[in-house]
C-alpha cells in the first residue's frame, strides 16, 4: 500500500515557514508539489530521507513542481518535450517497477482567460504524454489541475460560468481524460458536494468554504481497483490549497 500526496504549496519558501517540515514527518510515500517558485531545496527537506526531485520553471519565482520519494525511482522525466511548456516547469515524472507517477502543475487561464487557449494546448499535449507511458505500464497522476470538473465541484458554479478554471471548454476536456481511461480518485468514495482544495484569501473564503476543487489524484483504470481511500486534507494549512491523497494498494 502506497499513501501518495500532492500539494500546491504557493510557494515552498512560504509554506516552509508554515508547517511544511511537520506535515513531510508524516512519511508519505509519494509527496507531489505544484507552485513551489524555486529551484532550491530547503535543508530540512534534505534531513527527511525522501528523494527528491525539483523541475524549476525558467523563470524565477514562478510555477515549478517537485516530488519526494521514499522509494528511489529508476528513472526521472523532466516535462513533455514541449519547450513553451517545460520551460515553466510543469510536470515531473518518476518511474517504479510497476507504475509511473505523475506530478502537473496545469496553466491558469487567467481571469481575462488570456491564457486560455495555452492551457488547452498544454492539455492536449499533456493527454498524448499520458497516453504513451500508459501503454507500458498504470499512471498515478496527481496535480493542480486547475479546473473544477462538475458544478458539485465548486461553491457558486453559476456565478463562475466564465471564470478561468470552470469555463466550458476546460471542463469539457477533463471529462474527455477521463472517457480515454483514467478515474478521479475522490469521486470513487465521495459523491457529494460542499468538498473543496482551493479557496480564495479573499472575504474568508476557507472559513466560509466557498472553494473550488481543482487538485486531483487521478489513475488509469487499470489500477482503479486498487485505490482503496482518496481524500482532501482540508485542515492542513500553509497555502490556499489543501493537500489531496490517495491510498493504492501496489
Amino acid at each position: 500500500m502506497i499513501t501518495v500526496v500532492s500539494w500546491n504549496v504557493n510557494g515552498l519558501k512560504s509554506a516552509m515557514k508554515k508547517g511544511f517540515s511537520a506535515f513531510l514527518n508524516k512519511k508519505f510515500d509519494l509527496v507531489l508539489l505544484q507552485e513551489t517558485k524555486t529551484d532550491a531545496v530547503s535543508l530540512p527537506i534534505e534531513k527527511t530521507g525522501y528523494n527528491v526531485y525539483t523541475f524549476p520553471a525558467k523563470r524565477k519565482g514562478y510555477s515549478g513542481t517537485m516530488v519526494l520519494s521514499l522509494e528511489k525511482p529508476m528513472s526521472a522525466i523532466y516535462g513533455i518535450e514541449e519547450k513553451e511548456f517545460d520551460d515553466e516547469g510543469r510536470v515531473l515524472t518518476l518511474e517504479f517497477p510497476k507504475y509511473y507517477v505523475i506530478d502537473v502543475y496545469f496553466p491558469n487561464s487567467k481571469p481575462d482567460l488570456s491564457r486560455l487557449n495555452f492551457k488547452l494546448d498544454f492539455d492536449e499535449k499533456f493527454l498524448e504524454f499520458c497516453e504513451g507511458l500508459r501503454m507500458k505500464k498504470p499512471l498515478i497522476i496527481g496535480g493542480d489541475f486547475n479546473v473544477a470538473h462538475e458544478e458539485i465541484d465548486i461553491a457558486r458554479p453559476d456565478e463562475n460560468q466564465r471564470s478561468a478554471g470552470f469555463t466550458q471548454e476546460e471542463r469539457d476536456w477533463f471529462s474527455t481524460f477521463l472517457q480515454y481511461g483514467y478515474t478521479d480518485t475522490f469521486r470513487l468514495f465521495v459523491k457529494d458536494g460542499g468538498h473543496y482544495s482551493w479557496w480564495s484569501y479573499k472575504y474568508n473564503a476557507r472559513e466560509r468554504n466557498v472553494g473550488w476543487r481543482i487538485d486531483y489524484i487521478v489513475v488509469s483504470n487499470d489500477i482503479r481497483d486498487k485505490v482503496r481511500e482518496a481524500g482532501i486534507l482540508d485542515k492542513i494549512e500553509g497555502s490556499d490549497h489543501a493537500p489531496v491523497y490517495a491510498k493504492i494498494n501496489l
